[in-house]
């Protein structure tokens, strides 16, 4: 008798989800100039970063997070 098993190619995950520790920690922020934990709880609260609510855990898409930030949240300059 043999065994059940099916052969499957593994998929490679090209687009990973990160938690806030994740986040903080991928470097798409300067070296020693990361958000806090309680800040990026801030922003995600305040919708100024893109988040996934996956029942009561809170993802973020690292390429979507790093396009908002490069798009969106420019600081103009002083006059």
């Amino acid at each position: 008798m043999q065994p059940n098993t099916t052969h499957t190619t593994p998929c490679t995950i090209t687009n990973p989800m990160t938690d806030i520790t994740g986040l903080r920690l991928s470097g798409i922020f300067p070296v020693g100039r990361e958000p806090s934990i309680r800040t990026l709880r801030e922003w995600t609260k305040l919708r100024r970063i893109p988040y996934h609510k996956v029942g009561h855990f809170v993802y973020y898409d690292l390429d979507e997070v790093i396009m908002h930030i490069r798009t969106r949240l420019k600081v103009p300059a002083r006059a």
